[in-house]
């Protein structure tokens, strides 16, 4: 053995072990400057000496050349989803549903926390990580090994020899790194992910795994899959197998008997998750021994010897110091509750929804309050109501604004709504064009809050066509705005000319016309000149198009500023007469028809409805005797039920991309 592989041979040992130590056990051995002169090391001696890099080198673990696409992968055994249910009553009947399944057995249960992460199953080969696929329709899943073998925590080598070892788990973004990668992001002026798990699935599905590896991605593993030369009898020994041999599995979880047992351990579950480094939002009960899980079997969709309980939405109590007025695009005044910071689902909240002054009456809400808050699936915050017994009698009521706090324009009311009239508030300009530019409309790359916030403020942007009129001159006296990021900015604006035309209506910001009503638009007129030119008449002809909508785009193409508006968006390129709606390829059996989504997709929901909207279908919020087919995800809920019980078709995804190719 030469000196070179003999060094590589005992950095990659320790490096092993330092990072067991650090992301297993929660025990660093070193500083993170030795560690990171041994890795600098191994990565020199592998440049000098190719031959000792192997796929499994700790320095493997940055990433290699971008992907064209994520290869589709057969799992050995389905990933099912579990059933779930919010009633310690419907827990409860679980376990004696089980029990009678299983007559004369004395039967004992695994409680996991439910992580909020995306789930993924990793295959060992004699020890050596060989496969990392998604969840997908359950059948196939997307081949992400690249991006896997990136996340520090997950071992590339593992402690046992079995010829297939395939773990089930789920891949999360820590909670505090989460928070600031939303501060980087804000302050590079884009958009912010809503919660951890959109943050972690957005990571995994980027085809460079160098840019997943700058995220500090982690990942629990706790459910078994394919398995080949391993020895176990039920979860309790499945956990404590593979922790042993090196993988990471659940802090916590909690092993029963009885019913009374198994509901102190979903308590304790709810109280300790708080410190836990990922979200949770309920905890998963399994039937521990295997041999019985295999008597009981699966339906369908979900195996019978398991069952998440989710938790109800956290609520706490805090004081409402003030309010603030926000205004919309369209003018729309909304109060926001500004509040005593309270720990709510994982982080500091400070500010909460207050609808409307309708709401606010209804529920008697005033300045000094106690309030009930309430933060649902890890979403913006909302005030519930008062806690009317706790109060002093110094609260004070909430008084709508006269002017607007962007322009001092005298506001007007419309119906429930408070409205500022005036369409050249600085406040208005700005969330218009932060919807034009949305990733829903014309999806302009780089065009996040921060950078519209800093264009209106200085005075560069006034509507969206102004957009069309930068100069990387502009955009790089922007603070934070590095010459590279400004020429990304600029790239996205040009590329936005190539759009849909419903993207182009849509990011208009008609008053009451969303994207499906943009959809019919375009698929009726084909251009932006024959819209502009329709009676209102002719919009009612349509589908979809009411009175109030017709009416609400005849005057918004009536307006002088707005064609205006138009004649500069023309000049610069944007609405030109060939930007008809792309015909789609494929979806013949699609057409005419309506579907109903329902469960977490793979992809994002927005694009599986324009595939449908492309075809000629139609996308349905609910289930019907005229559905035709409902497109179901994980966790699909209540949708499913309808759908089985209405007798309407039921397409995994797999399924459903089949569909679309005919």
């Amino acid at each position: 053995m030469s000196k070179a592989s003999k060094r590589h041979g005992e950095l990659v040992g320790e490096i092993r072990k330092l990072d067991r130590a650090y992301y297993e056990e929660a025990a660093p051995l070193v500083s993170d400057l030795e560690y990171d002169a041994l890795y600098r090391e191994l990565v020199e001696l592998e440049g000098a000496h190719p031959e000792l890099r192997t796929a499994d080198s700790p320095s493997q673990r940055v990433g290699g050349a971008p992907l064209a696409h994520f290869r589709s992968v057969a799992h050995a055994l389905p990933m099912q989803s579990l059933d779930n249910t919010y009633s310690a009553t419907e827990l409860e009947a679980f376990v004696d549903r089980v029990q009678r399944a299983l007559e004369g057995e004395k039967l004992s249960f695994v409680i996991e926390p439910k992580i909020d992460g995306v789930a993924v199953s990793v295959r060992y080969e004699r020890g050596k990580l060989v496969q990392g696929l998604t969840r997908g329709d359950g059948q196939k899943g997307d081949d992400i090994t690249a991006n896997l073998r990136t996340i520090r925590q997950l071992p590339l080598e593992i402690a046992h020899e079995a010829e297939v070892l395939e773990v089930r788990g789920e891949v999360y973004y820590p909670r505090a790194a989460f928070d600031k990668l939303n501060q980087q992001r804000e302050a590079a002026g884009e958009a912010t992910f809503a919660n951890p798990r959109n943050a972690a699935a957005g990571t995994l599905k980027q085809l460079d795994s160098r840019l997943v590896a700058k995220r500090p991605l982690a990942i629990v593993l706790y459910g078994p899959g394919k398995l080949k030369g391993v020895a176990c009898a039920s979860q309790q020994e499945w956990l404590k197998l593979i922790k042993v041999a090196g993988l990471p599995v659940p802090e916590k979880f909690w092993f029963c008997h009885t019913k009374a047992e198994l509901l102190n351990a979903v308590e304790e579950l709810d109280v300790e998750r708080r410190g836990f480094a990922y979200a949770t939002d309920g905890a998963v009960v399994k039937l521990n021994e295997w041999r019985l899980r295999n008597a009981l079997g699966t339906t369908s969709k979900a195996p019978r010897w398991a069952i998440a309980y989710k938790y109800s939405a956290e609520k706490a109590v805090t004081t409402l110091e003030g309010v603030t007025f926000q205004v919309g695009r369209t003018g729309v005044i909304t109060p926001v509750a500004e509040l005593k910071p309270v720990l709510l689902a994982g982080s500091t909240v400070a500010r909460a929804t207050l609808h409307n002054f309708e709401e606010i009456k209804r529920k008697d809400i005033r300045i000094g309050d106690h309030v009930n808050v309430e933060k649902a699936g890890e979403v913006i915050p909302a005030v519930l109501g008062a806690v009317t017994e706790a109060r002093t009698g110094k609260e004070k009521a909430i008084e709508a604004p006269e002017a607007c706090p962007a322009c001092a324009t005298a506001l007007i009311w419309d119906g429930i709504f408070l409205r500022c009239p005036n369409p050249s508030c600085p406040a208005q300009t700005q969330r218009r064009l932060q919807h034009f530019a949305q990733r829903g409309a014309m999806d302009i790359d780089g065009m996040g809050d921060v950078l519209v916030e800093q264009l209106v403020a200085s005075n560069l942007v006034k509507d969206p066509a102004d957009l069309y009129q930068l100069t990387l001159e502009q955009l790089s006296g922007l603070e934070r705005m590095a010459e590279k990021s400004a020429r990304n900015v600029l790239a996205g604006i040009e590329a936005s000319k190539q759009g849909d035309l419903w993207r182009l209506i849509f990011g208009l910001g008609i008053l009451h016309v969303g994207a499906g009503s943009a959809r019919a638009l375009a698929n009726h007129f084909g251009s932006l000149e024959k819209l502009a030119a329709a009676t209102q008449e002719e919009l009612l002809a349509i589908h979809d198009i009411g009175e109030v909508v017709a009416e609400s785009i005849v005057t918004w193409f009536a307006s002088e500023e707005n064609q205006e508006l138009l004649r500069r968006l023309r000049e610069a390129g944007v609405d030109r007469q060939a930007q008809k709606v792309k015909a789609a390829a494929g979806g013949k059996e699609i057409a005419g028809k309506t579907f109903v989504l329902t469960g977490t997709l793979s992809e994002p929901r927005e694009d599986v409805k324009e595939r449908i909207i492309a075809a000629g279908g139609k996308v349905a919020g609910s289930v019907s005797k005229k559905t035709d087919y409902v497109v179901a995800g994980e966790n699909a809920g209540s949708k499913l039920a309808d759908a089985e019980r209405l007798g309407v078709r039921v397409l995994t995804e797999t399924a459903f991309a089949e569909l679309a190719e005919k």
